[in-house]
């Protein structure tokens, strides 16, 4: 990304007053699907919203986004609910991934067509959740222009073999847009847990 889109966006989350604002629904409809606990990463996820949510449900999270502003606000709204958070200031384009391995990667309204990249970062059964709008949403929205959406049924093509679609959906969904929607789960088994007594 340029230097005029973190301005940009640093901006945007100026103008937000410094609240992250509410987990997508789409998200939260997930819940049975994800884990509770392990790693999560929120690749390009702004001032939190979805972050917090996850760190709420007792998983390990990192923040990535090209905005410190954006990074501010989550810390703060971190701070004063008491919930760990880190963050990491990356332009997610031109930087590596934050190394794993991540039981949870989510990308949320940012386009990353890498995503056999992002399967390597996960763990055995770790969940990558994906969700942006496709070519399709042009019919309606003139927002985002066609550089930053997906063809229409391009995005399980892009998982590579690590990884199983869990579940996927796309067309014109309850927000109004046209959307791919996607679980996938990287192939082989989630590490046991030993206890000691």
């Amino acid at each position: 990304m340029s230097d005029d889109d973190r301005i940009r966006w640093d901006a945007r989350y100026r103008e937000g007053g410094g609240d992250p604002g509410e987990p997508s629904a789409v998200l939260t409809a997930l819940d049975p699907l994800l884990p509770r606990r392990g790693r999560a990463l929120d690749l390009a996820g702004g001032a939190g919203r979805h972050a917090l949510w996850l760190a709420r449900r007792g998983l390990d999270v990192t923040l990535a986004d090209i905005s410190e502003v954006g990074l501010g606000v989550a810390r703060s709204a971190a701070a004063r609910e008491g919930l760990a958070l880190r963050t990491v200031a990356l332009d997610v384009e031109r930087d590596p991934l934050p190394g794993g391995p991540w039981d949870l990667i989510l990308i949320f309204y940012f386009l990353e067509r890498r995503l056999a990249a992002c399967a390597a970062e996960l763990a055995p059964g770790g969940h990558l959740v994906v969700v942006h709008p496709t070519r399709s949403n042009l019919l309606r929205h003139a927002h985002p222009s066609a550089r930053w959406l997906l063809e229409d049924g391009e995005l399980p093509g892009l998982l590579g073999e690590a990884l199983e679609v869990v579940r996927y959906d796309e067309g014109w969904l309850e927000e109004g847009r046209h959307e791919a929607r996607l679980v996938a789960r990287r192939r082989g088994a989630a590490p046991s847990v030993t206890t000691r007594t």
